[in-house]
């Protein structure tokens, strides 16, 4: 019997990509087109699911949160990122290395890649698709910032429909989550997955070390260490570190 894939779900924002400061312009065209208000509050989002974001922006407006309220702000946004796709192209980039290594494991026969994200599943597709990198990863099997509020719940999640999908379990033994954030480490962790944390976004690599991911890296530049990396990141549960 052959070994089982390995299911690499790949966080989008600052570890895939630089979305070019969009994202506050967006919230604000769907905050406009769903409540007629404008964007007046800020709230934290890095490492977050859209849903708990959109309702923290919606609470701290003021706004009764419903989910008939949330699946309208989801198409609202959906629509605002198509609007501004030529400037996320223009001013955002896929990061140092991305490219190379969703290519270098797509070509493998022993790995399944998709996202676990804090975006909705429109977004996440065209947030990969305006710097090409869509084509090498599955969302079907993916989990999305609309799915659930906590983070953590999302690997089980992609776990259950990459296993419906390919006819073989994943747990955390052959589950990888690559994150920026220590809420991704911990939403790894808590969901059952190991981790691998690249310091590309907001926090450097002695942050996302106290956080105890299985392996920090500073960037996706050298794709070979990258693949071994994703491929032998130790076992949490035998204790190999």
């Amino acid at each position: 019997m052959s070994s089982p894939r390995t299911l690499v779900l790949w966080d989008i924002d600052h570890t895939l990509i630089d979305a070019g400061g969009v994202t506050a312009d967006t919230y604000d065209h769907a905050l406009h087109a769903t409540t007629g208000r404008r964007l007046e509050h800020s709230v934290q989002v890095a490492g977050r699911t859209e849903r708990a974001i959109i309702t923290e922006i919606l609470q701290a407006h003021d706004v009764e949160v419903s989910d008939r309220l949330l699946d309208s702000f989801y198409v609202a946004l959906a629509e605002a990122f198509v609007v501004r796709e030529a400037v996320m192209r223009e001013r955002g980039r896929a990061l140092s290395g991305a490219r190379e290594v969703l290519a270098a494991l797509a070509e493998r026969r022993d790995v399944v890649q998709s996202v676990l994200t804090g975006n909705t599943e429109p977004v996440s597709v065209g947030k990969l698709t305006v710097f090409g990198l869509e084509g090498f990863v599955d969302f079907e099997v993916g989990a999305y910032g609309t799915d659930h509020e906590d983070r953590a719940a999302l690997v089980a999640l992609a776990q259950r429909r990459a296993a419906g999908k390919y006819g073989e379990p994943f747990t955390a033994r052959n589950t990888v989550l690559i994150g920026d954030t220590p809420n991704d480490v911990r939403a790894g962790h808590e969901g059952g997955a190991r981790v691998i944390a690249v310091a590309t976004g907001f926090n450097d690599a002695s942050v996302l070390g106290e956080a105890g991911p299985e392996l920090v890296l500073e960037d996706l530049a050298d794709t070979d260490t990258v693949v071994r990396s994703v491929l032998g990141v130790p076992d949490r549960a035998s204790g190999d570190r």
